[in-house]
């Protein structure tokens, strides 16, 4: 994955580089001619030959001085050895240190002069005729140059950020408005590429399980209609005739009630708990045999084997699949507890004659009934399928010889096993 911060990190190195070659290639190509000490020197023997001898009168000088700033449109200042002034023309120039032997930059209020040594050891003293631009200006161009450069190069970066963000925030607002089908595109390898991966995992589980919910609510209502329905018949039945039989009818009802209701919220716990909250270690044999000693005609044959999880849920996938032997199937129900490898092997079945082909991977859907079938809400097989997967394991109709309806679920053992 590229991290973003060494994205823009390396875009303002990388535009620091690109400013130094060009100054580079800049100097390179630009430092050829003559040194300074070299340039002053010639055009202090040309001053030379304009101005008159040093021992000439000063109004000479000056005239003289006059006359050549007026030609070279520039303030001028003559000095004699001992940095004293002798005629000026012109703004204010500075006088030439004392420790300066050679011609250079001199700083000023009035802005920036320079210094030339003349072979009879005058200093003559040129700055532009008003005021010029403060040196600094240059360092100011040079930095405004580096943040162009800085700038031009860390837009495509910043701009190309900055437009994933943004379609990542108008994906969360069309999410938050209620189209749970919002996805955003997934760009580049970086930490705002992994954000949009995320939003897209949880958007899509967001809409499995409010789909779920919703599928989850319509079949509840109709299914718990039909029980609701027989005890309101028995109460009118008991209060009309008072007869004790229907007092069974009406308990029996209340217990079919109550366990579609317990199944119906089991489900849904499961739908929003994609994993289990705690695990121990549970003895699987044991737990079957607890179970399939509440069913006649029930036998059992398995070896010890120990694997980590819940042991409530582990018990409803055990006592779910016995059940809708019972009651889909026919006696006598075989279970067979086996270790494949690294996973244990639960199978059960019965003598009925199977799920059709078509059928089978349909019977582990919330509140799916084969046609004709009347009993039971369509829920059992589709928990033993959820807590199955919950512990990391899988479940499936896989019918044996001379036992078309056997069921099998494999889970992971646990390491003492």
């Amino acid at each position: 994955m590229r991290r973003l911060y060494r994205k823009i990190y390396l875009t303002i190195v990388a535009s620091l580089v690109l400013v130094v070659a060009f100054a580079g290639a800049f100097w390179r190509f630009t430092a050829g001619g003559p040194s300074a000490a070299q340039v002053f020197d010639v055009a202090g023997e040309l001053v030379t030959t304009a101005l008159p001898p040093a021992d000439e009168p000063d109004a000479a000088q000056q005239q003289a001085l006059e006359r050549l700033g007026e030609r070279l449109g520039m303030s001028l200042a003559l000095f004699d050895p001992g940095r004293h002034r002798i005629a000026a023309f012109g703004r204010p120039l500075p006088a030439p240190p004392r420790w300066r032997e050679d011609g250079g930059w001199l700083p000023g209020a009035g802005g920036p002069a320079w210094s030339i040594p003349l072979p009879d050891g005058r200093w003559l003293v040129a700055g532009a005729a008003g005021r010029h631009r403060h040196p600094a200006l240059g360092l100011v161009l040079l930095l405004g140059m580096v943040a162009l450069v800085v700038a031009v190069c860390a837009f495509p970066v910043v701009r190309g950020l900055t437009r994933r963000l943004e379609r990542l925030q108008a994906g969360v607002e069309t999410l938050g408005a209620g189209n749970l089908s919002a996805r955003v595109k997934v760009e580049g390898r970086d930490e705002v590429a992994q954000l949009a991966a995320s939003f897209n995992r949880a958007a899509q589980r967001i809409e499995e399980l409010v789909t779920a919910h919703r599928l989850l609510l319509a079949n509840a209502s109709h299914e718990l209609r039909t029980p609701l329905a027989r005890l309101r018949l028995g109460i009118e039945l008991m209060q009309s005739r008072g007869e004790a039989k229907y007092k069974a009818d009406v308990e029996r009802d209340i217990a079919e009630l109550d366990s579609l209701i317990d199944e119906i919220l089991l489900a849904s716990r499961l739908e929003a708990s994609p994993v289990l909250a705690a695990r121990e270690n549970v003895d699987l044999l044991a737990l079957v045999a607890e179970e399939c000693a509440h069913y006649d005609a029930c036998t059992l044959d398995g070896e010890p084997l120990t694997l980590a999880g819940d042991p409530r849920l582990l018990r409803r996938l055990v006592r779910n699949l016995l059940e809708n032997a019972r009651r889909h199937g026919r006696p006598p129900i075989v279970v067979s507890l086996r270790r494949d490898g690294a996973q244990a092997v639960l199978s059960v079945s019965d003598a009925g004659p199977g799920v059709p082909p078509e059928e089978r991977e349909r019977v582990f859907a919330p509140f799916h009934r084969l046609a004709g079938e009347t009993r039971g809400a369509g829920l059992g097989l589709a928990l033993v399928r959820q807590i199955a997967r919950l512990h990391g394991g899988e479940a499936q109709l896989a019918p044996a010889p001379g036992r078309p309806s056997t069921f099998r679920v494999a889970l992971p053992l646990g390491r003492e096993s």
